[in-house]
């Protein structure tokens, strides 16, 4: 692998989105006014993403030794992303996510056999990619053995943390939040974190900084519907979304990621990067699928959109 500024740790898979004007009853059946199948999966659809922000990405998954899964290695690495650390499980087939979408939402089927989901051995056999990748992403819908061996390595070797959600085994959880520099999460993903809900920007606060005091030096909370809580120890900022009409919110939080983690590593202070992560995830859900378009232009436009946010009590260099 060649030289990367982030390596992003999660699911490679095919994804199927079909957008329905309604989704039908038993034994309904209606009409699909679009079909998309792409390159899918949360760690991939991150890597596209940062690839797309002009950040030299490389990533770590697991496909199956059918067609599909040479075909969306062989679509990462048109996307510019250095698919080294992408291994292909002799016998398994590749994910599919299929995700029937209407009125801004999804539904997903998944296909994610336990042969193509990450393991110590996997995490093993990259070990040398993780220590020196400056910054590691980790998506936390894998398996945690694989997740906490990642956060090992790249903790041992000083290099910046990203959690994306919240581990599959809670007793993971201390010593993940304990290795992280930067936690990401939804309301769900929060609640499983701290065991406190999430209703609005006061509660997304009181939750933060329950984190933080874990360990993180920042943390963005997601409010349903309503924008991000970003905070960090000096301060804090809630950046509304920005009320485009939404098409998917497939891929909105992965877009977040990824540019959080751009702007974060590109010199950007919370503020800015939670603006910066805001567009992203904007641009994203104007759109059908989880394959992010975060070109210049696409980002220009939807910055414009993100209201300024409430004022942040401080600042703080970039985490890491």
């Amino acid at each position: 692998m060649g030289d990367v500024d982030v390596l992003v740790v999660g699911q490679v898979a095919r994804d199927l989105v079909l957008l329905v004007d309604d989704v039908p009853g038993p034994s309904g059946t209606v009409p699909v006014r679009q079909r998309l199948e792409m390159l899918g999966g949360k760690g991939a659809n991150q890597a596209v993403g940062l690839a797309q922000l002009g950040v030299r990405a490389g990533l770590v998954g697991v496909v199956g030794d059918d067609p599909i899964g040479r075909e969306v290695r062989d679509q990462a690495a048109r996307d510019g992303i250095d698919v080294t650390g992408v291994a292909c499980r002799t016998g398994a087939r590749t994910g599919l996510i299929t995700s029937v979408v209407s009125g801004g939402r999804w539904r997903y089927l998944e296909d994610l056999p336990a042969e193509v989901l990450l393991g110590p051995s996997d995490i093993e056999r990259v070990a040398d990619l993780v220590r020196a990748a400056p910054t590691v992403v980790l998506q936390m819908q894998q398996p945690g053995e694989a997740m906490l061996m990642a956060a090992r390595l790249a903790k041992a070797a000083g290099r910046r943390i990203v959690l994306d959600g919240a581990p599959q085994d809670a007793r993971h959880r201390d010593e993940l939040l304990a290795c992280a520099d930067i936690v990401r999460a939804d309301a769900r993903e929060a609640r499983a974190l701290t065991g406190g809900d999430i209703e609005d920007a006061a509660s997304a606060r009181r939750e933060a900084r329950r984190l933080l005091a874990q360990g993180p030096t920042l943390v963005a909370l997601a409010v349903r519907d309503a924008g991000n809580l970003v905070a960090w120890p000096e301060g804090e900022t809630f950046v509304p979304v920005t009320g485009v009409d939404v098409l998917d919110t497939t891929g909105a939080g992965d877009a977040f990621v990824a540019a959080m983690t751009a702007a974060l590593i590109g010199g950007r202070d919370p503020r800015a990067a939670a603006r910066h992560a805001t567009a992203a995830a904007s641009a994203t859900v104007v759109r059908l699928g989880g394959r992010p378009c975060l070109d210049e232009e696409a980002m220009a436009h939807h910055l414009a959109l993100v209201p300024p946010g409430e004022p942040a009590t401080g600042t703080s260099p970039a985490a890491g």
